[in-house]
């Protein structure tokens, strides 16, 4: 084959370099397919810049081993984030079910608050500051300037009537 300053046919340059540019790319990413592909797309990049590359034989060859390493660097580069996200993604529980459990907690807090709704002013007002801002009975007799008892009395009642007005899994979750 001659070496000489006139451009080498398509077919030619591939029945000469291919072989070789896989075996290339196949050392540095380890995986044969892909480096056939890589190959390939060598040539391909090669024949859309023909103008713009030398004539002369080492240029081309120049330039395809370019091309190849540059496109196993960058398969390797995607591979390393590949495995990072996918290792991130295996301590994160999966997105369904984190959906899913979102879902669940919306439509219970949303029951829960129309019942709430339905209690008395009162007994409403001591239920949200007991269960759902976390009070103490203490600290809400002292807010609203009423006895510990009635605090107490207005829970049980709160607790009773809830119990009566939920559906009995939204009223068990409503203590989870």
């Amino acid at each position: 084959m001659s070496t000489s300053s006139a451009k080498m046919e398509p077919a030619a340059l591939f029945r000469t370099y291919y072989t070789r540019l896989c075996y290339f790319a196949f050392q540095l990413i380890g995986n044969q397919d892909q480096a056939r592909d890589i190959a390939q797309e060598a040539f391909v990049s090669y024949l859309a810049q023909r103008d713009q590359v030398s004539d002369h034989p080492v240029a081309v060859k120049n330039f395809l081993y370019s091309s190849v390493r540059n496109a196993c660097l960058n398969a390797l580069r995607h591979e390393k984030v590949v495995e990072k996200f996918a290792a991130a993604q295996e301590n994160m529980p999966t997105e369904d079910s984190t959906v899913m459990l979102s879902i669940i907690k919306s439509e219970v807090a949303g029951e829960i608050h129309r019942v709430l709704e339905t209690l008395p002013e009162a007994c409403q007002l001591i239920i949200r500051m007991g269960y759902i801002d976390g009070l103490k009975n203490q600290e809400i007799a002292a807010q609203l300037n009423i006895s510990i008892n009635t605090v107490k009395t207005q829970k049980k009642r709160g607790l009773y009537l809830l119990r009566q007005r939920l559906n009995p899994e939204i009223y068990s979750l409503f203590f989870l």
